[in-house]
């Protein structure tokens, strides 16, 4: 009998629309949490009624070495309030690099961008990170 090992996370792709654009370095955000809402009923004190609410996903973020303006002009035309949402997708590759798992993260558009401290001491790759709100994720 085969052995399952768990995948690995440094196997991964990231797309837009269904393009890859850009190798990213590290994805953040991938979850989701079912918020809980609680009721008291009176003169029932050993506990607290549990009704299940909305689903919550928090923002996205991906990070890769800066080499375009892509991202930030992308970014830039949200600023400016000219919005477009892409489907944002995150596949998971096994050891030999057949697709295991596709996450989709519906609606995106990028909120926030930033890059790494500039510093002339160090010989690191400069770094940019940007952050995707979007309605929720998907296993595709």
């Amino acid at each position: 009998m085969a052995r399952l090992d768990p995948y690995e996370g440094f196997r991964f792709l990231v797309e837009f629309d269904q393009l890859q654009k850009g190798g990213f370095s590290r994805v953040k955000g991938l979850a989701r949490e079912m918020k809980v809402e609680t009721y008291h009923e009176g003169g029932l004190n050993e506990y607290e009624h549990k009704h299940i609410g909305q689903a919550t996903h928090p923002n996205l973020v991906l990070e890769h070495g800066i080499a375009d303006s892509w991202l930030w002009d992308w970014q830039q035309d949200v600023t400016e309030g000219r919005v477009t949402r892409k489907t944002l997708s995150v596949i998971l590759r096994d050891a030999t690099g057949g697709e295991v798992w596709r996450w989709h993260a519906r609606g995106a558009f990028p909120v926030k961008w930033s890059v790494a401290d500039l510093d002339a001491s160090s010989n690191t790759v400069l770094v940019e990170s940007v952050e995707f709100v979007h309605q929720g994720i998907l296993r595709g």
